[in-house]
């Protein structure tokens, strides 16, 4: 029954992503809030679909700790569900994405017109550099910049590894950093088709002010992401019992 409900999921989750992408075409001539006002209601129609469809609900706790204005959001990555699941959390979001995804037509389109901030992985320091000017300009805007400090998704307790791309933003830009832990990963496994039901958990972390160095804020940032984490993932699998 998992695999069944998981199966019909992905295919009416793509199918209403291609639906979604087609419709908003026009807003290509439209202000770029109005690309992520889509993008927003593109989230939060897939997390109910999600619900509905494959019993696979969300809580997010500690919502009241996010500032308003431009911050760096700094969030652990299990699996894709964040990465439409965290839109509707944010006034003006922008994400800091793979080069690549910018080549795929259509949806590459909307990124570049919502200002999406593009990384090159394979040019080393010329890209933290490109990133950080980048991201400096949608921050001045008063946007919410979400990274994924991991740059790439890890299974539940699988040891983590951050990158220097989120101490890079965070000593160039000054403002606060957001730290988000979650437990996605139990629900919705990278390379795998099933969506189990259950409730992902999701948990915004204290702000971390700006005025700290590299190595301070890192081993501020992972601490908690992980420590909070490893909190989630208990907490569900105690939940679900044997």
């Amino acid at each position: 029954m998992i695999l069944l409900r998981s199966l019909l999921f992905n295919a009416l989750f793509y199918l209403n992503t291609g639906v979604w992408l087609i419709a908003a075409l026009p807003a290509f001539v439209l202000p770029y809030r109005v690309i992520i006002a889509i993008a927003k209601a593109w989230g939060r129609v897939s997390r109910t679909m999600l619900r509905v469809i494959a019993g696979l609900d969300y809580e997010i706790r500690g919502v009241e700790k996010i500032p308003t204005g431009p911050i760096i959001v700094a969030a652990k990555h299990q699996s894709a569900w964040e990465t439409f699941a965290l839109l509707p959390l944010f006034d003006n979001p922008t994400f800091i994405i793979k080069r690549e995804l910018q080549w795929i037509p259509v949806f590459g389109w909307f990124t570049i017109k919502a200002g999406m901030v593009p990384v090159d992985r394979r040019a080393g320091l010329a890209a933290l550099k490109a990133m950080t000017a980048r991201a400096h300009r949608e921050l001045s805007r008063g946007r919410q910049l979400v990274i994924f400090p991991e740059g790439t998704r890890r299974a539940p307790g699988e040891e983590p590894r951050y990158k220097p791309g989120v101490a890079q933003l965070y000593l160039a830009q000054g403002v606060p950093c957001v730290p988000i832990a979650l437990n996605s990963g139990l629900f919705w496994p990278r390379r795998s088709l099933l969506r189990r039901p259950g409730r992902i958990l999701v948990q915004v972390l204290d702000p971390i002010a700006p005025g700290l160095d590299r190595d301070a804020f890192l081993t501020r940032l992972q601490d908690a992401i992980e420590t909070a984490t490893a909190r989630l993932i208990k907490e569900a699998k105690d939940a679900a019992g044997p």
